[in-house]
């Protein structure tokens, strides 16, 4: 009887033991399962950020791009010698304008700090081309619009596709076909200026 009693005894214990072990196993299962769960949360945040990064960079380089259509336009208005690239620079100072003021009206109602001075590759090409004078100065200018038009282009046309706010997306979507059309004329008066 002592025996059975032992045993009883030996299996109850293991069976108490075996209990806690699974209590604890599960215990160790939920905090894994909440781990799990907050980093794939902490992943959907992550992901949600890059998104919001990405179309305020969208934002960024749109806003240091339109400043420099139009403060390379105004100065193209003094200093051009041809009346082509005149009217053209006009055009950029009313049309990139606009577009700016549209811009930081978005960023505005969605907390995004544009840029308010050019950056360090615009800043430059606008020393070189107020070095120059001339016919000179006509070419360089023509360059830098096609070159920055094509730039643009590209920029637009990724943001019409991959920009997660609809505004934005929107602005990208209706900016592309007018800078298509500046980077059109652009062109045709650079082939005429040779």
């Amino acid at each position: 009887m002592k025996k059975i009693f032992y045993l009883l005894a030996i299996s109850g214990s293991a069976f108490v033991l075996q209990s806690c072990g699974d209590s604890a196993k599960r215990s160790t299962d939920i905090s894994d399962t909440s781990i799990i769960a907050n980093d794939s949360t902490f992943s959907t945040d992550t992901a949600s950020r890059t998104l919001a990064d990405r179309d305020t960079s969208f934002a960024n380089k749109a806003a240091v791009g339109g400043m420099a259509e139009v403060a390379f336009g105004k100065m193209a208005m003094e200093k051009a010698t041809n009346s082509m690239v005149k009217d053209f620079a006009a055009m950029m100072v009313k049309d990139h304008g606009k577009a700016n003021d549209e811009l930081k009206a978005i960023a505005a109602g969605k907390n995004i700090t544009l840029p308010v001075a050019l950056d360090g590759i615009h800043l430059k090409k606008q020393q070189e081309l107020e070095a120059k004078s001339g016919i000179a100065f006509d070419k360089a200018y023509v360059m830098d619009m096609v070159e920055g038009h094509e730039k643009t282009l590209a920029l637009m046309e990724d943001g019409s596709r991959n920009c997660k706010d609809a505004e934005l997306k929107a602005f990208a979507a209706n900016a592309g076909p007018v800078v298509k059309h500046h980077l059109e004329m652009i062109r045709k008066i650079q082939s005429d200026l040779k």
